[in-house]
């Protein structure tokens, strides 16, 4: 959700609307770097590795990073927060937030009983040879890699090898199931406007996940694929997988499969 606000809401509406009001800058309180140099400008990494978030900014171009400035990312979170207090900001020593932004009243499962019902609908857990081991309360609850709470007991660890939303259906298998030697990425984007010359990078697939050495391969269909230099465990379809060189973003996409 955080990476389609940031496409949809904070750097497209809030950019056009800033053009409504006649004004040239987008000031924002992400943990990200804008750098400017001879070839345009980068996104880079925040200074505090623990609240980075360039991960959900990947999709930012040319024209975006031009207008946007990104000053808490040359901070600390307690660089920021001391800020804060000499300014007798009361936000100073409030709790950092892990809820869905724009909820209300509930939670996201609230949220998604009434706009997406059929993923808190009941369906199968299955085996990875289709075998029925249980049932659960919803798709929603449970994603790819997950070991606990799968409401089942089969006398060994399982573990959420792939979600199926459109059948209802929880597919679980062992850990050595979930390891895959790439992934297809669709709607993929650069900040530079074009890949780079080299296609080896570094791939990250969560939002804190370790980025791992791997390839960039341009398929027939416009989509990518993405050879990991060693295969890793669940790759999960609709997180992101984002592009790394160092500290710096240079792109990324949707996950539309494991292969």
């Amino acid at each position: 959700p955080c990476i389609e606000c940031n496409r949809k809401v904070r750097f497209r509406a809030l950019l056009e609307r800033a053009d409504r009001l006649g004004c040239d800058l987008l000031v924002t309180g992400h943990h990200a770097r804008v750098v400017e140099d001879a070839d345009g400008f980068r996104l880079r990494r925040g200074r505090d590795p623990a609240k980075d978030q360039s991960y959900v900014l990947y999709m930012l171009g040319q024209a975006q990073l031009s207008r946007i400035r990104l000053p808490i990312g040359e901070l600390t979170k307690d660089e920021v927060r001391a800020r804060a207090a000499e300014l007798g900001l009361r936000v100073a020593h409030k709790p950092d937030s892990q809820d869905l932004c724009f909820v209300g009243a509930g939670d996201y499962r609230t949220l998604l009983r009434r706009i997406r019902p059929e993923v808190v609908a009941p369906g199968d857990v299955v085996d990875v040879d289709g075998t029925v081991l249980g049932r659960h309360d919803g798709t929603a609850g449970f994603t790819v890699g997950q070991r606990r709470g799968l409401g089942i007991a089969v006398g060994e660890r399982r573990y959420v090898v792939e979600v199926r939303p459109e059948t209802r259906t929880v597919v679980v298998g062992r850990r050595e199931d979930l390891l895959a030697p790439g992934c297809v990425v669709e709607d993929v984007s650069f900040v530079a406007g074009s890949p780079p010359s080299d296609l080896g990078v570094e791939v990250q697939i969560r939002y804190r996940a370790a980025p791992v050495p791997a390839r960039l391969h341009r398929e027939a269909d416009g989509r990518w694929f993405v050879e990991f230099a060693e295969p890793i465990e669940a790759p999960a379809p609709g997180q992101a997988a984002v592009f790394y060189r160092g500290d710096e973003v240079l792109g990324g996409g949707t996950i539309a499969a494991r292969r």
